[in-house]
């Protein structure tokens, strides 16, 4: 019975070391093969000696040459809608009264402006306060009444037709133009426009600083817009200035002046990334 467990142990341990020569064996062959350390039994994918066709672009998360340029294009546009903020201020002894009198002065502005043919869709109110209002003298205070604001922003004017809707705004004498401010309808057409030259003007500039190392710009590998989107617009301070105190319009009926929009200029600003290949 001994003599049979030997023998079986033997014949055991033969064919233990034939399998780990086998291994050794197939490791041995697969030295011959390219491998990346760490990449246990599975062989690396082949490495060409031939210079990439495509230089410039991910190799393995590795961009072997490549070219950053910033550009930045503007667009010229004539503004052809307006916006206009009212404040409509009343004063009275009560706050109630105060609060209805504003009520009503409000009222008449809208009324106003529906009768001009302005949307009621345009007009929404964008502020209201009412605030008491303090006598210091005698090194003391006290109330001496209530003072109410309201603020209409009232969009999407036309240019056309403007300097007439200011005028019988402030002929009613209830209102106070705070800001007017110029804008344009096709604001998202010129800001794509400014984009397009933008990227084109990044391509001239990469060009030229390729030519300059001997090398071909090649595909764009990133683009990023850095420019916030921004609706452009133009504050009329000079004419806001005019028609922003009712009894001097009243006074000086004809000193109003022309409206003269001028020009704004939409910019688009991108940051584009090239690749590089040989000449």
């Amino acid at each position: 019975m001994k003599k049979f467990y030997f023998l079986l142990a033997t014949t055991l341990l033969t064919a233990g070391l034939t399998g780990c020569g086998s291994s050794r064996t197939g490791s041995q062959s697969a030295q011959d093969l390219p491998s990346s350390k760490g990449s246990g039994s599975q062989p690396a994918p082949e490495v060409s000696s031939a210079p990439s066709q495509a230089s410039g672009l991910s190799t393995g998360g590795y961009v072997v040459n490549s070219i950053t340029v910033n550009s930045s294009e503007k667009v010229t546009v004539v503004p052809d809608i307006a916006e206009i903020v009212y404040s409509v201020r009343t004063e009275a002894n009560e706050a109630a009264d105060c609060q209805q009198q504003n009520s009503a002065a409000v009222s008449q502005v809208i009324g106003l402006l529906t009768s001009l043919n302005v949307s009621e869709t345009s007009i929404k109110t964008s502020d209201y306060r009412m605030n008491p209002v303090y006598d210091y003298s005698n090194n003391r205070s006290r109330v001496v009444g209530y003072e109410a604001l309201t603020s209409l922003t009232v969009s999407d004017l036309p240019i056309d037709g403007l300097e007439q809707l200011l005028s019988q705004s402030v002929s009613t004498g209830v209102n106070t133009i705070q800001s007017i401010t110029y804008k344009a309808s096709r604001y998202d057409e010129s800001y794509q426009a400014a984009l397009a030259a933008a990227v084109k003007t990044a391509r001239q500039k990469a060009q030229v600083l390729a030519d300059a190392a001997g090398c071909q710009v090649g595909p764009v590998i990133n683009i990023k817009e850095t420019g916030g989107y921004t609706e452009e617009r133009y504050n009329d301070s000079a004419l806001t200035n005019q028609y922003r105190s009712a009894a001097k319009m009243m006074a000086e009926e004809d000193s109003a002046g022309s409206i003269m929009p001028g020009e704004i200029q939409v910019e688009a600003c991108i940051v584009v990334e090239y690749a590089l290949t040989a000449p």
